[in-house]
């Protein structure tokens, strides 16, 4: 069995360099999601409401988490909703086909 690949990436969030080993079908993934924190990070520095880095990173952490936290949620109800809705179609075409 071949051990995959890793390779360094550089990723540049709030203008501080970090050099991170991921697998090479992971590189994309992992620069896009960098880039999407840096644009939360200098958001929320940017809205003068929190200071200080780790600050602006925690704050930036819980809201791409809460923003993941929801989006899971909706992936477990659209399902069950689905399933319904094909239930209730089912039945909609027994009923069809019982009274030809």
């Amino acid at each position: 069995m071949n051990a995959a690949k890793r390779e360094a990436v550089v990723l540049n969030i709030m203008g501080k360099e970090y050099k991170i080993a991921c697998e090479a079908q992971e590189r994309q993934n992992l620069i896009d999601s960098a880039q999407l924190l840096d644009k939360q990070m200098r958001l929320i520095r940017d809205s003068g409401k929190v200071n200080g880095p780790d600050r602006i990173a925690v704050m930036a952490a819980l809201n791409l988490v809460h923003e993941l936290s929801s989006l899971k949620n909706q992936n477990v109800i659209l399902p069950a909703d689905l399933g319904d809705t094909l239930a209730g179609m089912v039945q909609k075409i027994e009923n069809v086909l019982e009274n030809r």
